[in-house]
């Protein structure tokens, strides 16, 4: 692994709505809580998406009997977290693995069920504050985008050689981008004359391809296909699909989920699984609620929560977090 200059050889970045995490937490990890999932020793809690590790140190600080499973598909990350966490000891377990593989590894390390799983979805503060990565549309560098940038096809790869109509689909359904059709015709002309392999040219051949009235407004008009591009790299939507009915498959009753996202395409798949589990099944009209057919989740947030303006403030990264949380309940089983 090579070495790479990131903002993170300084202080370590804030972890998005820290404290609003630990206390949805709480009553699931605190050991000395009655009737909680953690109510007795070995309380387990999955990071799904490990990062810098500011989530996992400040629970497994708060909660002195907690073992965690920490995932992540980056080595650079799970190098970082693995002396961040040191501390901890042997109550730290840290596994390079995509978070749609969660059901594989809880299995290769023995744990049937766990009482927390976190997801703090999108690109990393170490991604992004490292040039060279191309995460970043302010900086020149090269289009890499992969999350695991040890395989797989870079963000050049794709524009270089996905067909155009492939191109229009990822930055419509990706990026919400409203001059897809335009942008995606751009690059496959511009590709011809050479291929694509930084992130400045393909900024400016979006700067000059979107209208002047558009680039006023909404932020920078290279934002929607970057976040495209880096979504389509990485399968993130796919991934999560995956994830989501793993890790609530994986939680014991009174065990929560907390979901950290930060683009509309993510929270409309989280209130879905979340919606949907939280539901009864039951017909409707039926005066009791039938055995094995009710809610095995109860949502513990109204919406999707955000962070305090005064966060935003602090930390850019937290001004477009959307949290959802969940409990999974004790469901009466169906007569066999």
């Amino acid at each position: 692994m090579g070495s790479i200059t990131s903002a993170t050889d300084g202080a370590p970045h804030e972890p998005v709505l820290l404290d609003r995490v630990l206390e949805l937490f709480a009553p699931a990890l605190d050991l000395d809580g009655a009737g909680g999932a953690g109510g007795t020793a070995g309380a387990v809690l999955v990071d799904a998406t490990l990062g810098l590790g500011g989530h996992a140190d400040a629970l497994l600080s708060a909660h002195p009997g907690l073992r965690l499973i920490g995932l992540d598909r980056d080595p650079h990350a799970l190098a970082y977290s693995r002396d961040r966490l040191a501390r901890h000891g042997d109550r730290v377990r840290l596994v390079y693995a995509v978070y749609d593989e969660i059901g594989d590894v809880l299995a290769d390390q023995g744990v049937d069920v766990v009482h927390g799983v976190l997801f703090d979805l999108g690109v990393s503060s170490m991604q992004l504050d490292t040039s060279e990565r191309g995460f970043a549309y302010a900086v020149d560098a090269p289009l890499d985008m992969r999350m695991d940038d040890s395989r797989g096809q870079t963000a050049a790869e794709l524009l270089n050689t996905a067909p155009v109509e492939e191109l229009k689909r990822i930055l419509r359904t990706y990026g919400e981008e409203k001059f897809a059709a335009k942008i995606a015709k751009a690059i496959a002309v511009a590709r011809e004359k050479e291929p694509f392999t930084t992130s400045a040219r393909l900024v400016e051949l979006i700067y000059d391809t979107v209208p002047a009235p558009a680039r006023r407004t909404g932020g920078h008009p290279a934002k929607r296909t970057f976040q495209a591009l880096r979504i389509a790299v990485n399968r993130e939507l796919d991934v999560l699909a995956r994830a989501l009915p793993a890790a609530l498959d994986a939680l014991a009753p009174g065990g929560r989920i907390v979901v950290e996202s930060y683009h509309s395409l993510e929270d409309r798949m989280v209130k879905r699984a979340l919606a949907e589990r939280s539901r009864s099944r039951t017909p409707e009209g039926l005066p009791v609620e039938l055995p094995g057919h009710g809610p095995e989740f109860r949502l513990l947030t109204r919406g999707a929560e955000r962070a305090s303006e005064a966060e935003g403030d602090r930390n850019p990264r937290a001004i477009s977090v959307r949290l959802r949380a969940a409990e999974r309940i004790v469901t009466e089983e169906a007569p066999t």
